[in-house]
């Protein structure tokens, strides 16, 4: 007898629907699955026999072939075993109703009880595209696959309560629809307990509003790893296409327990990550900390100490917004939209210019260091800033300054204003806007332009750099309610640009 199941293979943000086919002869008792699985999917047999055995149910002792279609399509990973134990029990005999509006996904323990598995909510996307009814997911994966709705959503705890389900002795429930709201990023580090650097928290604000790549150079213990962590606090929560794409990308990275992200993310990988760690990767392509950062902040500290062969990968991605991971047997495009932020010190002790502790470094040494950052790196970066010592008068202060809240505000204001512009129906950031966009958006004065013409030549800046700056300075006019781009918003912007 033969049966047909559909699972689905996550093999990036776009799914592709598996027939599993199985087919039961007379012969030699035997269990083989065929269909260019990894080690996980030919281990499902394992799982697969002894969750059916301990669930009460028959394994007949005939010849079990499962063949996984399209076979030539790379499968990996445990969550085609619930789909083959189904399979199997159609095939046996053992359930007689029509399934081939339903999808599958779930990973069989050996007394057959499910465990959550990645990519929940992208095999609901997939199941609803396809025009499939129901999709079955383990208990704990059920709020996640429920949360676009167009399918219905059964959560099951165990293979035999999925039998008694499927033969109507038990019904299982339908998961209604999740609903959502976007939180704010926990205020952890509050800008009014960071005492002095003032100019500093004016690049956060600045980077913030406008999603510019942000980098703080100084020496040890000036407050530029705390500074860095208090951005995420000023950035607004994402709105229901970020929280929904953001979950994805976790959930197909498989990090961590099933469940719905509804705040921005904040990564902050080693300096001993590796490129595929990075950008995304494997024999099977999953996401990497900038896809995972996706919406959110990367945070590399002490970015010079990172490989330069790591730090250059960045370099398309921050261009293009999106990284695409190529090997021998798959391709896949991953969304890389997010905030770079990196501190770096001005040689390996440190303490190069400091007035207070003398630098022990070498010139060459130094100049090693720094070349450690390429300029096509640096050209990248929209704001550079020097951070030094806080003063004894700024720490005996008793209060830090303005708090995150306040802060924050501003910078909603001024993303509200970005948001709202008339952008073809695609709403973007000053960071993201195009040299076409740019033209109609940053408008300059007279004045303005005249001081962008003589920047240009008196800084060397290059056509990225330029485009950069006026950027930035759009985003100070923006958090300035001001229409046009003003010489006063382009000479701030500028003093990030000239430290390069």
């Amino acid at each position: 007898m033969l049966a047909r199941i559909y699972a689905p293979a996550l093999l990036s943000l776009e799914s592709r629907l598996i027939e599993i086919e199985c087919d039961m002869t007379s012969g030699l008792p035997g269990f083989i699955v065929v269909g260019l699985g990894d080690k996980a999917v030919d281990e499902a047999r394992e799982r697969v026999r002894s969750a059916i055995k301990n669930s009460g149910l028959a394994l007949p002792p005939k010849r079990l072939t499962l063949n996984l279609a399209p076979a030539n399509l790379p499968k990996d990973g445990s969550g085609y075993d619930l789909g083959i134990a189904v399979a199997v029990l159609s095939a046996s005999g053992q359930l007689r109703e029509r399934l081939d509006d339903s999808l599958f996904l779930g990973e069989l323990s050996l007394n057959g009880e499910l465990r959550p598995v990645r990519g929940a909510l992208l095999a609901a996307q997939l199941a609803a595209d396809m025009g499939l009814r129901r999709i079955y997911v383990p208990k704990a994966n059920t709020i996640e696959a429920a949360l676009l709705g167009g399918v219905d959503v059964i959560g099951v705890s165990n293979l035999l309560e999925l039998y008694h389900h499927l033969i109507g002795m038990a019904p299982l429930s339908v998961e209604s629809s999740t609903t959502i709201s976007p939180e704010s990023t926990p205020i952890e580090i509050d800008m009014a307990h960071i005492y002095g650097q003032e100019q500093a928290k004016r690049a956060l604000e600045i980077a913030a509003a406008g999603g510019h790549n942000l980098l703080l150079s100084g020496p040890p213990g000036a407050g530029k790893t705390l500074l860095a962590r208090a951005l995420i606090g000023l950035l607004p929560p994402p709105n229901y296409d970020e929280m929904i794409e953001i979950t994805k990308l976790s959930s197909l990275a498989g990090h961590g327990p099933s469940k719905v992200i509804t705040t921005r993310p904040f990564r902050t990988p080693h300096h001993t990550t590796s490129n595929v760690a990075l950008i995304g990767g494997g024999n099977r392509p999953r996401p990497g900390e900038i896809s995972l950062a996706h919406g959110g902040v990367l945070f590399l500290d002490e970015l010079p100490e990172f490989s330069r062969s790591v730090i250059e990968v960045l370099r398309q991605p921050m261009e293009d917004r999106t990284v695409t991971v190529s090997r021998a047997s798959d391709s896949a495009t991953f969304p890389a939209d997010f905030m770079l932020v990196a501190t770096a010190n001005p040689c390996p002790c440190g303490y190069y210019g400091d007035p207070i502790k003398k630098c022990r470094c070498s010139m060459s040494v130094i100049n090693n260091y720094r070349r450690r950052l390429s300029g096509p790196l640096l050209d990248r970066i929209d704001l550079v800033l020097e951070v030094g010592r806080v003063s004894d008068e700024a720490m005996s202060k008793q209060a830090g300054g303005e708090p995150t809240a306040i802060v924050a505000k501003r910078v909603s204001k001024a993303r509200r204003i970005q948001l709202e512009r008339d952008n073809q129906g695609h709403p973007i950031l000053n960071a993201a806007l195009s040299n076409s966009q740019l033209k109609r958006f940053a408008r300059l004065t007279p004045g303005a332009n005249r001081l962008a013409r003589e920047a240009m030549v008196g800084l060397g800046l290059s056509a990225r750099a330029y485009t950069r700056t006026l950027k930035v300075a759009r985003t100070i006019a923006d958090l300035s309610s001001s229409d046009e781009t003003e010489e006063i918003h382009l000479t701030e912007a500028l003093q990030y640009r000239s430290r390069l």
